[in-house]
């Protein structure tokens, strides 16, 4: 006799009890994640810093701490959580703001991996990004000091600790040198 599953919806997930995990859905999936560690939560600052700092200088839209989630698939829902994310100003919706996860596809997101996370769940959830219609992922490696940038159709790029991060078509103007994006003193 086979058994089925019952999938999670976001607004299930959303109602959660704080168990001070963290989680996504995927595909009506729970997927739960220990805290973030130090190293990972220092260079998720550094990101969301100096991202924040250009976009509200620019007044180019919204930029989005770690943990907030996006509705990004539904029927099964699908809600991720990167650790940055930036939705530009014609993106955000007029009026009220969003109340829980929004159904709105950022522009770029900013993933720090953690010693834990395999390449087949990094794979999973840069595929899941550029499905949804995200311009570009950035996949930062505080080990090796190097941020690997995904974009829909395109190849993949690596970069190491003295190339310039930009991304001139989502954010005008936008250039820091990868090694700034990892504090000295993890």
């Amino acid at each position: 006799m086979a058994t089925t599953r019952k999938l999670m919806t976001a607004d299930e997930l959303l109602r959660m009890p704080d168990d001070h995990m963290r989680h996504e859905l995927v595909r009506g999936e729970l997927r739960t994640m220990p805290p973030a560690g130090w190293e990972h939560g220092a260079v998720a600052f550094e990101f969301a810093r100096i991202l924040g700092n250009h976009i509200v200088a620019n007044k180019l839209g919204r930029a989005f701490a770690a943990e907030t989630g996006f509705k990004i698939f539904q029927n099964p829902d699908t809600v991720r959580a990167p650790d940055a994310a930036f939705v530009s100003n014609d993106r955000i919706p007029r009026g009220e703001p969003p109340r829980g996860y929004a159904a709105i596809v950022p522009d770029l997101v900013v993933e720090v991996l953690s010693p834990g996370d395999s390449r087949r769940e990094v794979q999973e959830k840069t595929d899941d990004w550029l499905e949804a219609g995200v311009r570009v992922v950035w996949i930062a490696d505080p080990r090796r000091r190097t941020v690997t940038e995904h974009r829909g159709g395109r190849q993949t790029r690596i970069l190491t600790s003295n190339d310039e991060l930009e991304a001139d078509d989502i954010l005008p103007g936008f250039r820091c040198r990868v090694g700034d994006l990892f504090p000295e003193a993890l």
